[in-house]
């Protein structure tokens, strides 16, 4: 019986063009894709097996953790800190790097992964998802430190994730395109489902949370009033707002409709620089966006151009189809360094 391209044949075969290729890189995907599975199954159990909820608990930012998050966090930690592919990893999760047990062989790789995306959704049983970003470890580095990990996302040499939704699939791209497999649980693989992944340009959907609006700076406060005008404004066509709060479900959505996901920096106090990790998810999304024919920035540079200052560093975003983002960006220089509309 014909199921189609398997993401390990898949990788096998890119991997067959590179001279020199050793398999390690496959055989790290292949043990992320087992990660995924038990989480998407932990997912789609969750009722069942009591961990619903809230765990108590908060990470290292001062976020409270659901009991999935720990899981999740311990299953990706389980599958890839003794296969000998990785010489380190760093979770959203955890405020320090971890490093390779001494008993176990070590890699030439970096991970960096928020074990699961979006857990405020779990309890109400919308999209969560596993965001990974896969880096060389710098040549001649035994135990990498945190300023071995901080690399910008230019460098990464493979980004995806996984959403676990009303099916389970992993979009990946390793810098020649983007590729999306669904998981056939017939057969426990992922199957190649969406080859060559492309973010449509014309778009007439934006996603933000509009609950922030009285703190948001003047190029987004502008860009969103000129959607929200519709076909009477500026913009002459009518615009839809999303908002799902999981970044994975939001990419995903932009991936396959077009659209563009603003997560900026507003006047509240400790959020100037918005919400979301550069390191665990502004980066790997926005290298999915542009290999998909999209952009990303923080209004004022290219997100995979910042160089990280800290593990856990906070990035405006702003990613999607490219001419609303490029939009967006153009509305940024606009204003001076504050913000404020710049006056004539």
């Amino acid at each position: 019986m014909e199921h189609g391209t398997t993401l390990t044949q898949f990788i096998i075969e890119e991997q067959r063009r590179i001279p020199g290729a050793t398999g390690d890189f496959t055989s790290l995907l292949n043990d992320i894709l087992t990660a995924c599975k038990k989480i998407s199954c932990a997912v789609n159990r969750g009722g069942l097996i009591g961990v619903l909820g809230s765990a108590e608990t908060e990470n290292v930012q001062g976020e409270t953790q659901k009991k999935l998050d720990i899981i999740s966090n311990e299953v990706m930690i389980d599958a890839l800190e003794w296969t000998g592919h990785l010489a380190g990893m760093a979770s959203e999760e955890m405020e320090d790097p971890l490093p390779i047990p001494k008993h176990y062989p070590k890699g030439k790789y970096l991970i960096l992964f928020d074990p699961l995306d979006g857990s405020s959704n779990i309890d109400v049983n919308l999209s969560v998802g596993t965001i990974f970003s896969i880096l060389r470890c710098p040549d001649g580095v035994e135990h990498p430190a945190v300023e071995d990990f901080l690399q910008p996302g230019s460098k990464q040499v493979c980004a995806g994730y996984a959403l676990y939704g009303p099916s389970t699939m992993l979009v990946l791209t390793t810098g020649h395109g983007v590729n999306g497999f669904t998981l056939d649980r017939s057969i426990g693989e992922f199957i190649l489902s969406h080859p060559d992944m492309k973010v449509p340009a014309e778009t007439r959907e934006f996603a933000i949370n509009m609950s922030n609006q009285r703190y948001w700076n003047a190029p987004v406060s502008r860009y969103v009033e000129e959607c929200l005008k519709g076909a009477e404004g500026a913009r002459e066509k009518d615009f839809n707002m999303r908002w799902v709060a999981s970044m994975v479900a939001e990419v995903h959505r932009i991936l396959t409709r077009g659209g563009i996901f603003m997560y900026p920096g507003d006047s509240r106090k400790g959020a100037e620089n918005g919400k979301l990790r550069l390191m665990y998810e502004a980066n790997p999304m926005s290298f999915i966006i542009e290999q998909a024919g999209g952009a990303s920035s923080t209004g004022r540079q290219r997100i995979l151009d910042v160089q990280p200052q800290g593990l856990h560093q906070r990035v405006p975003v702003i990613l999607g189809s490219r001419e609303e983002v490029q939009r967006v960006v153009s509305y940024h220089n606009d204003t001076d360094g504050d913000g404020s509309r710049q006056v004539a």
